[in-house]
């Protein structure tokens, strides 16, 4: 078990012009948390954790947040915090010009992850 408790979020953020990547800062059986560094025009795309909860601290820019299958959104913005519970379909789209940096909390770690269906997919872009 890993003795550090205080991680500088700065390291773990890893810009790339394909998808957003998933950089683990720490892990453990209780949950699992992870920087995101989401370029404009990037998305993490509608998902769910079937088996856990997954919350996001939006520390700079902003986004469209999804929030259902009928693929309303809400705008999120630097200083939010956002709970996605258990089986809720989440994810987020910068439509901004700048950088949407978050740290998300995924709790328990194994928590599953499943992309929400096609259909759910297309009504989130239509």
């Amino acid at each position: 078990m890993s003795t550090t408790r205080i991680f500088n979020s700065s390291k773990f953020f890893q810009p790339t012009d394909g998808e957003p990547i998933r950089s683990v800062v720490t892990e453990s059986e209780d949950a699992v948390v992870v920087a995101w560094y989401i370029k404009p025009g990037q998305e993490i795309p509608a998902h769910i954790h079937p088996n856990g909860q997954d919350t996001w601290t939006v520390l700079t820019g902003k986004g469209e947040y999804y929030l259902d299958k009928a693929g309303t959104t809400k705008p999120i913005v630097a200083g939010d915090v956002v709970v996605a519970h258990t089986g809720c379909i989440h994810g987020v789209f910068n439509n901004s010009d700048q950088p949407l940096v978050i740290i998300s909390v995924v709790s328990p770690a194994d928590a599953g992850y499943q992309l929400a269906s096609l259909e759910d997919s297309l009504a989130l872009h239509s």
